[in-house]
C-alpha cells in the first residue's frame, strides 16, 4: 500500500492541507504513528498526540483547526467523519491482505464439492461431500467445511473455522478463528436412572448476509429447523447461541455473552458484554441491554434501555441503585450510632 495525500483524499471523499504529494505506505496509531504512516483523529482527547507523532498524514475533521505548529512534513486530510473516514481506508487495506486465489496442494477437497470462481483455499483446509463455496470466497488454513454446506460469495473464514454438516453461510460474511457454526445444541432428556439420554440434534444453522462472527463463537445446531442469525448482525468474540435461537437483522452483541435455547431477540437490538439471556424468551427489536445483565423474562415493549440481574429497565435500575446506597449509608450511621 502506497498512497499520496491527494488520492487518499479522493478514497475519502475529503481535502488535502499541506502537500498533496506526501506519500503513506502503511497504517498506525495516532500516540506512535511514524514517518510513511497515515492515521486519524476522531476523539480530540488524542489532539495532542497530533503535536508529537511522526505521521505522514493524519485524517482529521473538516472544522479541526491546529492550536500549535504541526510538526515538519505532516499532512491533513480533512473529511465530514473521520472515524467513517479511517474505516474506509481500513478495509481498503484489508483487501490488499486478501490472499491470491487458487488451492493450497495440502488442501482436501472431495469430488463432489463445488468450488467457485476466484477463490482462495488455504493450506490444511477440508471440503467434504457436496458443499458449495461461492465466488471469490477466501478460507484460511485448517478450516473445516462439512457435508452439504452452502457457503455464498465474498466470504472470509479465518484459520480453524469449523462450519458443520448442512449449515448455511450467506453473502460476504467473515468468521473469525475457532468459531464453530453447527455444532450441537445441548439436548439431554433425564432417564428414570438418573442419567441422561442425548437428544439427536438434526436442524442446522443458516447465518445470512453481511454478517459477522468473531473468535471462538460456538453457534448451535437446532434440534428441528434452524438456528438463525439474520442479515447485518454482528457478534463479538467468545460467544455462545444455543440451539433454535433466532437473532433479527442488524443486532450487535459483545464478547462472552450467552443465549440459551429457543429464544428470539429482534432486530437492531444492542447486547453488551457478559450478557446471559435465558431460554424460551422473546426480546423486542431495538433493545438495548447493559454489560452483565440477566434476562430472565421476556423484554416485550421495542427499544427500552435494560440493565441489572434480573434484567430491568434502565431507570428503575438507577432508582434501585440510589435506594440501596441510601439503606447502606443509614444502616452506617445506625452502626456508629451505637458504639
Amino acid at each position: 500500500m502506497e498512497q499520496t495525500a491527494a488520492e487518499l483524499a479522493i478514497l475519502l471523499e475529503g481535502s488535502v492541507s499541506g502537500n498533496p504529494e506526501a506519500r503513506v505506505r502503511r497504517l498506525g496509531k495516532i500516540e506512535s504513528a511514524g514517518p510513511g504512516s497515515v492515521t486519524f483523529l476522531a476523539n480530540m482527547e488524542y489532539e495532542k498526540f497530533v503535536y508529537s507523532c511522526s505521521a505522514t498524514v493524519i485524517v482529521v475533521k473538516n472544522d479541526f483547526k491546529p492550536k500549535q505548529d504541526l510538526p515538519d512534513g505532516m499532512t491533513l486530510v480533512k473529511v465530514e467523519d473521520p472515524y467513517r473516514a479511517f474505516a474506509t481506508l481500513l478495509d481498503a487495506y484489508d483487501n490488499i491482505l486478501k490472499r491470491d486465489e487458487g488451492v493450497h496442494s495440502s488442501a482436501i477437497i472431495h469430488p463432489d464439492a463445488i468450488i467457485g470462481k476466484g477463490c482462495a483455499i488455504g493450506p490444511g483446509v477440508v471440503i467434504d461431500k457436496g458443499a458449495v463455496i461461492g465466488n471469490r470466497s477466501e478460507l484460511r488454513a485448517n478450516v473445516y467445511i462439512g457435508r452439504d454446506v452452502t457457503i455464498g460469495v465474498d466470504a472470509l473464514f479465518h484459520s480453524g473455522v469449523r462450519i458443520l454438516d448442512r449449515c448455511i453461510v450467506g453473502n460476504c460474511c467473515t468468521i473469525q478463528g475457532g468459531t464453530i457454526v453447527g455444532s450441537d445444541g445441548f439436548g439431554f432428556a433425564p432417564k428414570d436412572d438418573g442419567s441422561y439420554a442425548k437428544i439427536p440434534q438434526t436442524g442446522n444453522v443458516v447465518i445470512e448476509d453481511d454478517c459477522d462472527i468473531g473468535a471462538l463463537c460456538t453457534l448451535d445446531r437446532a434440534t428441528l429447523g434452524s438456528t438463525i442469525i439474520r442479515n447485518g448482525c454482528k457478534l463479538d468474540n467468545l460467544i455462545q447461541v444455543a440451539h433454535n435461537v433466532v437473532i433479527g437483522e442488524k443486532t450487535v452483541i459483545a464478547a462472552q455473552t450467552g443465549i440459551a435455547g429457543s429464544t428470539t431477540i429482534g432486530s437492531h437490538c444492542l447486547i453488551g458484554g457478559q450478557v446471559g439471556v435465558g431460554g424460551h424468551l422473546k426480546i423486542a427489536n431495538g433493545s438495548r441491554i447493559a454489560a452483565k445483565s440477566g434476562v430472565s423474562a421476556s423484554l416485550v415493549h421495542p427499544n427500552g434501555t435494560y440493565q441489572g440481574n434480573p434484567a430491568m429497565p434502565i431507570k428503575a435500575f438507577q432508582r434501585f441503585q440510589i435506594a440501596l446506597r441510601k439503606l447502606v449509608r443509614t444502616e452506617r450511621i445506625k452502626e456508629k450510632e451505637n458504639t
